[in-house]
């Protein structure tokens, strides 16, 4: 097990990896930060031991890892490779692969690495230890890469509670052009397209049903992070939306013609290919029971149901609060598994005044309610 590492970059990916270094019994976690908001307030949550300079950081390092914009992350990995000695291992957290791998051609002691996880928040204050548990973590070594290298990182990654998974840099940048890039980019013409006019006088965000707020989660997301990782993906983003366009210009071929075996069929594969998503989400998605519960819009409500089912010991494998209104308050939707645990989480929560509703997962309509 590695037994020193620099954390070069104490955002909140970058802080979570040290809190998840130390939990996992790594006895130096050091962090430098341009940012000497970010370095102090890692510290202060205790991922990070903060150092003066790169140097410092760095100094008895047998793991560097760099967590920095998609743009800054060719640069200040150069800047690693040549401030630390040569037996150091040096990686980072970066969603795009090819530009970084380019900057650090050749350097066998460099594996790249994006971690799938991450959170709507940001900054080390809301980093976690255990952000990484279950996580895929991409990693992706080239014919130059030392074998050494690949091993310390590929233990260290296994050791944060991930799965490390290796891919070619540019095969990673296709992949996540089509899982993450390319939603992000539809959310995002998604809500604009919604609330870009009225219809008869109806504005269509005043009239949105659920399906609406969950296709477009992540809309509106940090431009500063995301204008960077669409134009540092381009080429794949533009390729996966080339693909796109060609199936919406199927389904309509399909509504024009009245095509209703294509529908069906077309419908039947979403179907299929939810289920195995799920499936590769949960290690047990088949026994996931989805609680949907109205709350009212008060402080406190969610942490108030989360330490009552937790007092009860009900592990909650997920959730996601859609908020209607200050009036209306909104639908906690929480994953439990198993329908014994569903049926306590729901009889308690009925006890304590809330209204649920309880369905199995992979049979759960996900369009109910619009």
């Amino acid at each position: 097990m590695t037994s020193a590492v620099a954390i070069v970059g104490t955002g909140l990916i970058g802080a979570s990896v040290g809190l998840a270094a130390r939990r996992a019994g790594v006895e130096q976690v050091r962090g430098w930060d341009p940012d000497p908001v970010h370095l102090a307030t890692a510290a202060e949550r205790g991922a990070v031991e903060g150092a003066e300079d790169l140097a410092t950081a760095l100094d008895g390092a047998e793991l560097a890892v760099v967590a920095a914009p998609v743009t800054a992350l060719p640069a200040q990995v150069r800047a690693v490779l040549d401030a630390s000695a040569p037996s150091v291992t040096v990686t980072d957290v970066g969603s795009t692969k090819g530009g970084v791998c380019a900057a650090a051609a050749g350097v066998g002691r460099f594996v790249g690495g994006h971690p799938i996880c991450g959170s709507e928040a940001r900054g080390p204050e809301w980093a976690t230890a255990e952000l990484f548990e279950g996580a895929t973590w991409f990693l992706t070594p080239v014919a130059a890469t030392d074998p050494d290298s690949y091993r310390v990182l590929h233990g260290f990654v296994a050791a944060l509670g991930a799965v490390p998974v290796a891919i070619d840099p540019e095969a990673h940048d296709r992949l996540v052009a089509v899982t993450s890039h390319m939603p992000h980019a539809l959310a995002n013409v998604l809500l604009n397209q919604a609330g870009g006019g009225k219809v008869d006088g109806h504005d269509p965000l005043d009239a949105a049903g659920g399906s609406l707020r969950d296709m477009t989660r992540v809309a509106g997301a940090n431009p500063r992070i995301w204008v960077d990782i669409f134009l540092e993906n381009r080429v794949a983003l533009a390729a996966a939306l080339a693909e796109h366009r060609r199936r919406i210009e199927q389904l309509e071929s399909a509504l024009e013609a009245g095509d209703a075996g294509f529908l069906a069929r077309w419908i039947g594969e979403a179907s299929a290919n939810r289920r195995r998503l799920l499936e590769t989400a949960y290690e047990n998605a088949g026994a996931l029971q989805r609680l949907r519960v109205h709350v009212p819009d008060r402080p406190g409500v969610i942490a108030g149901i989360a330490q009552a089912l937790g007092a009860e010991r009900i592990n909650i494998a997920g959730f996601d609060l859609q908020h209607l209104s200050s009036e209306r308050g909104g639908t906690l939707a929480l994953l439990v598994a198993g329908e014994t645990e569903a049926a306590r989480a729901a009889a308690l929560l009925e006890q304590q005044g809330y209204g649920v509703v309880v369905a199995p997962v992979l049979d759960d309509d996900p369009g109910e309610g619009s």
